[in-house]
């Protein structure tokens, strides 16, 4: 499969690293973006100088306002907000080709519909092959070429190495797996257990509390996984364990940052007020919960991280609540 020229839908910090690292792959690289002026930024000085600040962009790499101007690379990658890309899809949908790989880069459930990204592009793309890249990879790493792996999730082995080995280089490892849904519920999911984790940090409730909270919120992801088809292996790996490691332990999730300043005492609107990106976790809680009660799934950590951020509780009520629960088995 020829896979030489990448489409990036998304000029945000993510997909302008993952622009860089396309190049860095060899491949030709067009970043479709939303804004004239990040465009502008793009071709004429090379830097992203709102979302990704202070890093050099090859020259080659290109920006365009146009949606029939990106599908005509050999695969797209979407980089949008998830709560975006339906409408963006639906853009996209006269110009994507048979067959054409269209890569979900995006972390998120629809809140509206509690639909995942790849139930959303597979219903408005339906001739495109969908994939998913999720895993621990923050956009500042990825574009300072700094090493990072990452799961490449597709239902075809023979499309999953393509797409792998096109985007991958020594720094950046693609790895196949099968499991679509698993990847990407753990790339969704983990943002609103970093948002309890920050809650805890902002708290200073110490290391033993994060710990703890962390593991607790794996039992919580991981049970809701395999409940919506995910494979348990796939949530132990990169795109789950591995991403909710990263995302709960450092400030440059922006996940984790909101927590922090919830827990610090400021209000939801406060904490995201003046962030040029989306907090993705806010609207995926409240899609966890809403499907959670229609299976019966139990997710005490998500259910409190969507009553604080809904304005029903306070943190310490949410805190307290969680410590108020039965003991029981941890298994």
């Amino acid at each position: 499969m020829a896979l030489q020229s990448v489409g990036i839908i998304g000029a945000g910090a993510w997909g302008t690293a993952l622009a860089i690292t396309a190049r860095r792959a060899g491949r030709d690289v067009l970043i479709w973006a939303h804004e004239p002026a990040t465009i502008l930024a793009i071709n004429e000085t090379h830097e992203n100088d709102v979302f990704l600040p202070g890093v050099p962009l090859d020259p080659a790499i290109e920006a365009t306002a146009s949606f029939s101007e990106a599908a005509t690379c050999d695969m797209l990658l979407m980089v949008t907000p998830a709560q975006h890309l339906r409408a963006i899809a639906a853009e996209l949908n006269p110009y994507v080709k048979e067959g054409q790989p269209f890569v979900i880069c995006s972390k998120g459930i629809e809140q509206k519909t509690g639909r995942l990204m790849s139930q959303i592009a597979g219903d408005l793309l339906p001739m495109a092959e969908i994939a998913v890249l999720s895993g621990p990879s923050f956009a500042v790493d990825v574009a300072n070429g700094l090493p990072a792996a990452v799961t490449m999730a597709t239902a075809d082995e023979d499309l999953g190495s393509a797409l792998s080995h096109a985007l991958s280089h020594p720094p950046f490892r693609c790895y196949w797996s099968g499991d679509v849904i698993g990847a990407e519920i753990g790339g969704a999911v983990k943002n609103v257990y970093a948002i309890a984790a920050g809650i805890v940090v902002g708290k200073a409730l110490g290391a033993s509390a994060h710990a703890g909270l962390v593991t607790r919120g794996f039992a919580e992801m991981a049970r809701f996984g395999v409940a919506l088809g995910a494979r348990l292996e796939t949530m132990i790996g990169l795109s789950g364990l591995g991403d909710l490691v990263l995302t709960c332990g450092s400030p440059q999730s922006r996940n984790m940052s909101f927590g922090i300043a919830l827990g610090q005492g400021r209000s939801v609107d406060e904490a995201l007020k003046g962030r040029l990106t989306v907090t993705e976790g806010v609207p995926t809680a409240a899609a966890m919960v809403e499907i959670a009660g229609t299976r019966g799934i139990e997710l005490p950590i998500a259910e409190q991280v969507h009553a604080v951020v809904s304005g029903r509780v306070t943190v310490d009520e949410a805190i307290e609540a969680l410590l108020a629960r039965p003991l029981r088995s941890e298994l």
